[in-house]
């Protein structure tokens, strides 16, 4: 599997398109970024199934979190 891949995400906030670079290497991650367009959080759970060779990506807005 490879370490880095690009993905197209959309805000959770304003859906403006953004191309992320994600780095697997460092396993499942959870992380934010902002949006370019907006200037608000947007919340990334990555989680890696080396089992199956893939990677899922959850986007959504750090208000939506069920903690």
């Amino acid at each position: 599997m490879q370490n880095f891949t690009e993905r197209g995400i959309d805000c959770p906030h304003c859906g403006h398109r953004i191309r992320i670079t994600l780095d697997t290497s460092g396993g499942d991650q959870e992380f934010y970024d902002d949006c370019p367009a907006c200037c608000n959080a947007i919340h990334l759970n990555l989680i890696i199934d080396s089992q199956h060779k893939t990677i899922n990506l959850f986007v959504d807005a750090d208000d939506e979190q069920i903690f």
